[in-house]
């Protein structure tokens, strides 16, 4: 097979096995758009039920720009990475006061709008819009890298942009939603990170690392560091039938979401004591801890945490927002009408027990 035959084997296959999406049956714009926003570090089978839940409540780029971010923020609960239901909003807003709500339709101009970096203008521009420029994610590096036997280190911006630029010709000679989502989708069902099903590749006759046993070996990925831990106690504070809880400034890590007060745990002092005192230094609120709800372990992107909740009772002092952009009292039963981190939900379901 010449290796100038792959990209039409590739969609060859693509037509015949690729899975059925919602996304893929309505390929429109806005939901080609969240869905590739929601697709970014997100399995496919995670993003299909958020998927369906947010177009019923956002079905168009103008509901989306008019509701408040709190409800964006909600609907994405559980998703992470919280910058992207941020971004989305933000963007809705650009396209509908500076597009007359109408999604720009090449990459050049979707890189303008918040949240689309190189990886979703491509994808929106080529599916939506059917514009021949090459999406390059995980998937497509581990494809082009065992296909042409490239032992350059993936996680280099440089060789990122040095496929990208490889791809471009290519892709100019087919149609280009087919191509990238069938780079995509081979990537994810056969040519796997581990164990891929070669017996089942449409490009198996000319794959550099298939024909030489590399596999394994391929894509080179150099290691990452470590990632700190930190432990982290916070405080759910009963008032009667309420609790405090206090709204991340919408600039930051969990930017908009809602938490219950406390931070990381560094010193020698008991929990209890640490729980009293931040929250006191957080909210100006005197609290008195009477016992541990649960411990929770969580892994983020760039550190691990183990977080430890403490049941407390109010003993005195008014809000102040000192590290929140807001602090409430709210009743226990409409706590969840609140946007809350994976943690925080954790220990919710654990008051709940």
């Amino acid at each position: 097979m010449s290796t100038t035959d792959w990209p039409d084997l590739l969609i060859q296959w693509y037509h015949t096995h690729a899975r059925e999406l919602p996304w893929r049956s309505d390929p429109r714009p806005y939901a080609v758009w969240i869905s590739e926003i929601m697709l970014q570090q997100t399995q496919v089978d995670t993003v299909i039920p958020y998927f369906h839940r947010f177009r019923e409540s956002f079905p168009a780029v103008e509901d989306l720009a008019a509701a408040d971010l709190g409800d964006v923020l909600k609907q994405w609960e559980g998703l992470g990475y919280y910058s992207r239901a941020r971004n989305l909003h933000k963007a809705a807003g650009v396209v509908v006061g500076l597009h007359n709500g109408i999604l720009p339709d090449t990459f050049c101009e979707l890189r303008k709008l918040p949240g689309f970096g190189p990886y979703t203008a491509a994808a929106v521009a080529s599916i939506a819009f059917g514009e021949p420029v090459p999406v390059v994610d995980g998937n497509v590096l581990r494809v082009f890298t065992r296909l042409f036997g490239d032992y350059d280190d993936v996680t280099q911006q440089k060789v990122k942009r040095s496929v990208f630029e490889r791809l471009q010709p290519v892709i100019a000679t087919v149609a280009p939603s087919d191509f990238n989502q069938g780079m995509m989708e081979l990537g994810a069902l056969i040519c796997r990170p581990r164990q891929p099903i070669c017996a089942e590749c449409p490009l198996q006759k000319s794959c550099v690392a298939y024909g030489d046993g590399l596999t394994a070996a391929l894509p080179v990925k150099s290691k990452r560091k470590p990632r700190p831990h930190y432990d982290v106690a916070v405080g759910v504070v009963w008032n009667d039938d309420k609790v405090l809880i206090g709204r991340r400034p919408a600039d930051g890590m969990l930017g908009g979401l809602w938490e219950f007060p406390g931070g990381k745990h560094t010193s020698v002092e008991s929990t209890a004591d640490f729980v009293a005192q931040k929250v006191a230094a957080e909210t100006g609120v005197r609290v008195t801890p009477e016992q541990v709800y649960c411990t929770v372990n969580h892994g983020y992107t760039h550190f691990q945490i183990t977080l430890t909740a403490w049941k407390c009772r109010y003993a005195g002092g008014g809000l102040e927002t000192n590290t929140h952009d807001k602090l409430q009292w709210v009743s226990w039963e409409k706590i969840d009408q609140y946007p809350f981190p994976k943690t925080a939900l954790q220990v919710i379901a654990a008051v709940n027990e």
